[in-house]
C-alpha cells in the first residue's frame, strides 16, 4: 500500500451496502464533510434534460470549452446524487477544460437495470442535439465516470454503437464496474480491500440486477463483441476487486482494434484518489484530466 494512502485507512467509513437508505445518508453526509472546491472559472448550471422520465443534470463550462464529456458517478448504482459529485464534477472541468454533464441518474434498488443505462443514453442523446447551446463541436462529446458510473460510460458506448447513436470521440473508465460474475482473481482474493471489497461488488449487482439475468448493456464484460467502439482511457487501482476485469477489458478492447491507454497504479486501491494530498492520486487526477484534454482537442 502506498503509504500516503495507508495513513488514511483508519479513518475510511464503513458502507454497508445491504441497506441503501442508510448508505446513501452517510455517503452524503462524508460528500458534505469536505470543504467545497473553488473553482471561480466554471459556469455551473442545474438543468434537467427531457427523457422519460427527466434527467437531472449538472453543466461544468469552462472558458472556451472544444468538447464535453457525460460524466457518470460512482457510488456502486446505489448511491450519490449531483451534490456528492460535484468535487470530481469541477475538478474534470477545470483541468481538462471541457464541459462537464454530470448525470443523477436513477439508483437501485428502486430503479434496477436498465433505468440507470436509461437515463444516461437520454443525456448522451440530448447532449449531442445541443451542443451548439453547449458551446461545443458535436463531434468531440465523451462518455466517463468512476466505479459503476464508469461501468454506465461502457454501457452506454455499446448501446451508441449498436443503436447507430452519436459518436463518442472516447470513453474514460475510471475504475469500472464492468463484470457481475466476479471470477477473476481480484475479484475472488480481495475480500477486505479498503472501501471496495468483493461482498460490496456483490452487493452492488444484486440491487442492481435483481433476479434477472445481466446483458452485455449491464455488465459490459459479457459483450461478445467489442470491435467499433471508442478509443478507451482505462484506470485501475492495484488493491481493487475491478483491477482485472478493466484490464481484462483493455486487453479485449485492443484485441477488436480500439486505441486503449491503460494505466495501473501501484500501491492504491478503489476510490483512493479522493485522498488528494497523496502524490498517487495527484498522478491519477492528471493523467485523467490530461487524456480526456487530448481526446477532445485531437
Amino acid at each position: 500500500m502506498d503509504p500516503e494512502l495507508e495513513a488514511f485507512i483508519p479513518f475510511l467509513p464503513e458502507t454497508d451496502l445491504t441497506d441503501p437508505v442508510t448508505a446513501r445518508k452517510n455517503y452524503a453526509a462524508l460528500a458534505a464533510s469536505r470543504p467545497p472546491p473553488d473553482f471561480a472559472d466554471l459556469e455551473i448550471e442545474d438543468r434537467t434534460v427531457p427523457a422519460d422520465p427527466p434527467v437531472p443534470v449538472r453543466i461544468y463550462r469552462p472558458h472556451r470549452a472544444q468538447g464535453a464529456i457525460v460524466w457518470l458517478r460512482g457510488g456502486g448504482l446505489v448511491m450519490g446524487d449531483l451534490d456528492t459529485e460535484h468535487p470530481w464534477a469541477a475538478r474534470v472541468a477545470d483541468s481538462s477544460g471541457a464541459v462537464v454533464i454530470s448525470v443523477d441518474y436513477r439508483a437501485a434498488p428502486e430503479h434496477r437495470f436498465p433505468a440507470a443505462l436509461d437515463d444516461a443514453y437520454a443525456v448522451l442523446v440530448w447532449a449531442a442535439a445541443h451542443a451548439a447551446e453547449l458551446g461545443v463541436d458535436p463531434d468531440r462529446i465523451a462518455v466517463g465516470g468512476h466505479s459503476a458510473g464508469a461501468g454506465l460510460a461502457a454501457a452506454v458506448a455499446l448501446r451508441a454503437r449498436d443503436q447507430r447513436g452519436p459518436a463518442i470521440r472516447c470513453q474514460l473508465l475510471n475504475e469500472a464496474g464492468l463484470d457481475d460474475r466476479q471470477e477473476t482473481w481480484s475479484q475472488r482474493h480481495f475480500t477486505e480491500t479498503p472501501w471496495l471489497d468483493r461482498d460490496k461488488v456483490t452487493q452492488s449487482w444484486r440491487h442492481y440486477l435483481g433476479s434477472r439475468p445481466a446483458t452485455a448493456y449491464a455488465a459490459p464484460a459479457r459483450a461478445a463483441d467489442l470491435s467499433g467502439l471508442p478509443p478507451a482511457y482505462i484506470a485501475t487501482a492495484e488493491f481493487d476487486p475491478n483491477r482485472d476485469e478493466d484490464i481484462t477489458y483493455a486487453m479485449r478492447l485492443l484485441q477488436a482494434g480500439v486505441p486503449v491507454e491503460l494505466h495501473q497504479y501501484p500501491g492504491t486501491f478503489h476510490g483512493s484518489q479522493a485522498i488528494l494530498s497523496a502524490a498517487v492520486s495527484q498522478r491519477q487526477n492528471a493523467d485523467l484530466t490530461a487524456a480526456l484534454r487530448r481526446a477532445l482537442a485531437e
